[in-house]
């Protein structure tokens, strides 16, 4: 509003001032149009005058005794034919344009009936030299002509023998004037509708931009509010999953116990065949793993942190590959590695990592046609290792990239996936002060999934 209303006055003010300037210069045109007036009327003038027989003066000292009788004389030879006398009167007009000449001994202005009157602003006019003049009102009043400005314009002649002699035409400037103020309404008329329009414009785009503030607000606090439902959702889904890891971990810890426990008898038998024996050793160590997990879970579930030690990023690598080996081959998936040298060490529970990249290879394994390819490959970048899953699968949707680390959510048909994978990988890299992306790979089909560690400063040889 405030910037609406500066744009107003000032359009205003200049509107103003190019008026002001077009009614100054029509007044300097109407006193030039004075001025060529008594220098037409100065021209008949001299050409009477310059006729008259100088004997006929008085001259000498009796000039200065006779001033007056003079310049009547002078007036009246020079206003001797009736031709002359009718020019002159025709020249004015009542109340608009008046015709005055000054005689040679400056003893006043003679009209031209004949009558003598001082008019000071006009004979400082023709005493200064001056071609116009603007009257003020009470002048214009003085000389016959409405309270209103007036230009006058003048000229003076050189009669010879006659002397010098001034003509001064004064005209009313009121029609101009009455112009002029009809000029300044239509103008301030004008900026008043334009102000009006203006800011009736100005006051809907103002009321519309309201509008659609307090809409954006309205949105925005519908966003936050369906962001906190999902978030709700999410924290109650996390509980839920919490709840079900801890029932199942209790649960599976019984079983496993006794599995451990037999695989641990049949490892005391004597002279046992060494193919058994190996394959009871396998159970124990598996038996083993599954406990680590279970009690990592736990862990986590009861907000313990976890129990961390410094590990080669190369060596939890090679033991994800190695589980997951057999999977690959059955699903006729290739999968290869790439490993930088000087790893820096990373801190974390070891069996816990390995499950993620165990998960993460096997949702890649999943995601790929027979024949398919998948690379893990470890890098170090700037204080982080980064764990590198890609494969020239399906690929990811961005919803469905955006929503993947959902519990529950899962892009696998029914009854081939649980939709907890990636969140229980996500919440134990979370816990490790880390980060798990999963996104589409950009220039090449399939989906790229990237763990990130802090490392422990400490390069380790793997």
């Amino acid at each position: 509003m405030a910037w609406m209303l500066l744009a107003i006055t000032a359009v205003a003010l200049v509107a103003y001032w190019d008026e002001q300037r077009e009614f100054g210069a029509a007044l300097t045109d109407f006193a030039g149009e004075q001025t060529a007036l008594a220098q037409a009327v100065g021209t008949t003038l001299r050409a009477r005058l310059v006729g008259v027989d100088a004997s006929e003066l008085p001259s000498g000292a009796d000039r200065s005794v006779h001033s007056l009788a003079d310049v009547q004389m002078r007036f009246e030879l020079a206003l001797q034919t009736e031709q002359f006398l009718l020019a002159v009167r025709a020249v004015e007009r009542p109340n608009l344009v008046r015709l005055f000449v000054q005689g040679p001994f400056g003893l006043g202005l003679f009209t031209s009936d004949g009558h003598l009157l001082r008019a000071p602003a006009l004979e400082a006019g023709l005493a200064n030299g001056l071609s116009s003049t603007r009257l003020t009102r009470q002048d214009a009043a003085a000389l016959g002509l409405p309270e209103r400005t007036a230009m006058a314009g003048f000229t003076r002649i050189d009669a010879g023998p006659a002397g010098h002699w001034g003509i001064a035409v004064v005209a009313s400037a009121r029609r101009e004037r009455d112009r002029e103020v009809l000029a300044e309404w239509r103008l301030a008329l004008s900026v008043v509708v334009a102000s009006g329009l203006v800011l009736a414009f100005g006051g809907l785009a103002l009321r519309n931009q309201r509008r659609q503030m307090l809409l954006s607000q309205e949105l925005a606090i519908a966003s936050l509010q369906s962001e906190r439902d999902e978030r709700l959702v999410r924290a109650d889904k996390l509980a839920t999953m919490g709840a079900l890891a801890m029932g199942i971990a209790h649960e599976v810890s019984t079983p496993l116990g006794v599995i451990l426990g037999r695989a641990e008898q049949l490892l005391a038998r004597p002279n046992g065949d060494e193919r058994a024996k190996r394959a009871a050793e396998a159970i124990a160590e598996q038996a083993e793993r599954i406990s680590g997990i279970v009690r990592g879970f736990l862990a986590l579930a009861r907000g313990d942190s976890p129990r961390t030690e410094l590990v080669a990023p190369r060596a939890l690598a090679e033991v994800a590959l190695d589980l997951v080996g057999h999977r690959f081959a059955k699903a006729g998936v290739g999968l290869s590695r790439s490993f930088a040298q000087n790893l820096p060490n990373v801190s974390c529970e070891p069996r816990l990592m390995e499950q993620v990249l165990v998960n993460l290879l096997l949702n890649a394994c999943d995601a790929c046609e027979p024949g398919g390819q998948v690379e893990l490959r470890v890098v170090a970048e700037e204080q982080r290792v980064a764990f590198v899953v890609t494969d020239d699968g399906s690929g990811i949707s961005a919803d469905a990239a955006a929503r993947i680390m959902d519990p529950f959510f899962t892009t696998k048909p029914i009854g081939e996936g649980s939709g907890l994978g990636l969140a229980i990988a996500n919440e134990l890299v979370k816990h490790h002060r880390g980060t798990l992306t999963v996104v589409a790979r950009r220039e090449q089909r399939g989906t790229r999934a990237c763990v990130e560690l802090p490392n422990a400063s400490e390069p380790s040889r793997g």
